[in-house]
């Protein structure tokens, strides 16, 4: 028996089979706060180098810059408006690129961008276990993020990432709160043999 899912997100996930609670617990606040290190940081980037990929290659980086750095502005200004809003008040921003070639021959990585998803989920999880936010997002400048970073052809830009301590959602703008969501019912995402969705 696993143990019980935390009550308030109990109102608003049900699991339909019995698995870990850390895997309902996990969603996607916008309140963020700065209360976390960055010794916390690095502990989500270490849950994340210990992914699954093809051929061991890793291809998943992260770069990254915290409200103290310099380079803080910059990852800042990549956001559009509403992302702005809510994000900066994180402890982190973080850009996820991934290696497209193979490293130990060059050749293309078809699994590239689904090798660094995983990645990217151990971070999310290893998040929520801390009681952190780890709220990925896609409303940035791809295209800017490569240049002003400098990311190499070779690489694509994934997805932008705010990290923080949980804050207070009621101190949001109406249109930026969220709360835990539910999911598509199972045989909506898997079935046995040919696809019959």
């Amino acid at each position: 028996m696993t143990p019980n899912i935390d009550e308030e997100v109990a109102k608003h996930r049900k699991p339909g089979h019995d698995i870990h609670p850390l895997f309902v617990e996990r969603w996607s606040p916008r309140a963020l706060g700065r209360d976390m290190t960055e010794e916390d940081l690095m502990a989500l980037f270490e849950a994340a180098r210990w992914a699954p990929s093809s051929y061991n290659n890793q291809s998943w980086r992260f770069l990254y810059a915290t409200h103290r750095d310099e380079e803080w502005s910059t990852f800042k200004d990549l956001m559009n408006d509403f992302n702005t809003e809510w994000a900066e008040k994180g402890f982190a921003l973080v850009v996820i690129a991934s290696k497209t070639t193979f490293d130990h021959n060059g050749e293309e990585s078809v699994t590239h961008s689904f090798d660094t998803g995983a990645a990217w989920e151990n971070l999310a999880l290893e998040a929520s276990r801390r009681d952190l936010v780890a709220h990925g997002m896609q409303g940035f400048d791809y295209e800017k993020t490569a240049e002003v970073l400098d990311i190499p052809e070779e690489f694509e830009v994934e997805a932008m990432i705010a990290i923080g301590s949980k804050g207070d959602e009621t101190k949001l703008p109406e249109d930026m709160r969220v709360k835990p969501n539910g999911r598509k019912e199972l045989d909506k995402i898997a079935t046995k043999g040919k696809f019959s969705f």
